[in-house]
């Protein structure tokens, strides 16, 4: 059992995600496979830059299927939350930062995928310290880099993806 918390996301998300597993897992695993074959009867592996590319993308694949695993089995499916100007999960969410207005989605990657706006992992430093603040709110959290920054939430809405 996967101890990642559970994340929204779309509907078309999860099928695209879905489909995207299911070709990861046989044509591509296939291919693959192949590909290897293929250059380990060119001979010798240690000077086989095939061989080894083709090792280095199987290790891409496989965690690449690893991951969309995890996200289909921790993932809520459903229509983005209606707002209510508390930053959740699966709302966009405006904010002052640096000086600057910026908006973005809050929820996992795989959401925006095909759409222009920006995600923000809810556990990333900034989404974990906005998490169930309301409108006009103002917290600090520090950045991966161990600066202290500022953020006021200056706007919560329904995301219409």
């Amino acid at each position: 059992m996967s101890t990642e918390a559970q994340t929204w996301i779309t509907q078309a998300a999860y099928d695209r995600l879905a489909d995207e597993l299911e070709y990861l897992m046989t044509v591509a695993r296939d291919d693959i496979a192949k590909r290897i074959q293929a250059a380990r009867e060119e001979g010798d592996l240690k000077e086989n830059g095939g061989y080894h590319a083709a090792k280095d993308e199987q290790g891409l694949i496989e965690a690449r299927i690893d991951r969309i695993n995890t996200i289909l089995a921790t993932s809520e499916v459903g229509e983005a939350p209606q707002s209510h100007g508390v930053v959740e999960q699966g709302v966009v969410v405006k904010v002052l930062l640096r000086g600057e207005e910026t908006e973005f989605l809050l929820g996992s990657a795989e959401i925006g995928e095909g759409s222009d706006i920006t995600v923000y992992s809810p556990t990333s430093p900034m989404g974990a310290a906005i998490m169930g603040k309301k409108i006009g709110e103002e917290v600090s959290f520090f950045a991966p880099n161990g600066k202290t920054i500022e953020v006021k939430i200056l706007d919560v809405r329904t995301f219409q993806g």
